[in-house]
């Protein structure tokens, strides 16, 4: 058995830095078949120009699109994207820059424009087990499918348990499983700080111990044909990707 779908997200610092990254997926990690992109508002290349600039090498890319970016009747950003097959909706944070406007948009709704205005793109919605009590992130999963979502991508997973326990209550779904290397007390402190997870109390921030983590979910993933994406953080791909590969060959 193997990965249904295999994917590596890219931070879209600078047209030349994302080029730089993909050569980098395709020489040392040529079991991706996908990328995903985030919309990162302190970097001036927006998520969907990012995938643009990738599809004539790397066909399958799916940009993060914020919805409370999306004024009422601007247009949505890569509807009519030749080459683009796939999105990925969430919220959005508030931007830094406050004088960047923003639109009280839910995720839904952005995600019901996109189903109306571009039936022909698969839609991405975001599921986080640390962001709030199960019952309600469960909840707003039947609300984004309702809307149109017929996908997912996790936040990162660092405990065994905890995603033994989501694919449970994401049984037949599509969902991309994320997986994030923590190197170190910063690194950890920022996953804490940030986005508020709780880490096992002997999770270990050494590079082989998350190497081995991610072996271990992704062997599962490949077992029953699911999907993984990496995200590898404050890390340089050829250290993470490599060591990865027989896990899901």
């Amino acid at each position: 058995m193997s990965l249904n779908r295999l994917c590596v997200e890219l931070i879209p610092r600078s047209a030349e830095s994302l080029a730089q990254d993909v050569a980098t997926v395709k020489s040392v990690f040529p079991a991706a078949d996908t990328l995903n992109v985030p919309d990162l508002m302190r970097f001036p290349l927006r998520s969907w120009e990012a995938a643009a600039q990738l599809h004539p090498t790397f066909p399958r890319v799916i940009p993060h699109i914020r919805a409370i970016d999306i004024a009422p009747n601007a247009p949505l950003p890569g509807a009519e994207q030749p080459g683009l097959e796939e999105i990925l909706v969430i919220h959005g944070d508030p931007p830094a820059d406050l004088s960047m406007r923003t639109y009280p948009n839910s995720t839904e709704s952005i995600i019901r424009r996109y189903r109306k205005e571009a039936p022909h793109l698969k839609i991405y919605a975001a599921f986080d087990p640390y962001r709030r009590a199960p019952w309600k992130e469960l909840e707003d999963v039947a609300r984004k499918k309702e809307a149109g979502a017929s996908g997912f991508f996790t936040q990162p997973v660092f405990d065994y348990k905890l995603f033994d326990l989501c694919r449970e209550w994401l049984r037949d779904e599509d969902v991309f499983w994320g997986l994030s290397p923590v190197i170190g007390p910063r690194s950890r402190s920022y996953w804490e700080t940030t986005n508020h997870i709780v880490f096992p109390k002997d999770f270990s921030t050494t590079l082989e111990s998350n190497i081995t983590f991610a072996q271990t979910v992704l062997r599962e993933l490949a077992a029953d044909q699911g999907c993984a994406y990496l995200m590898p953080v404050r890390i340089k791909l050829e250290h993470y990707l490599p060591a990865l590969l027989e896990a899901v060959s």
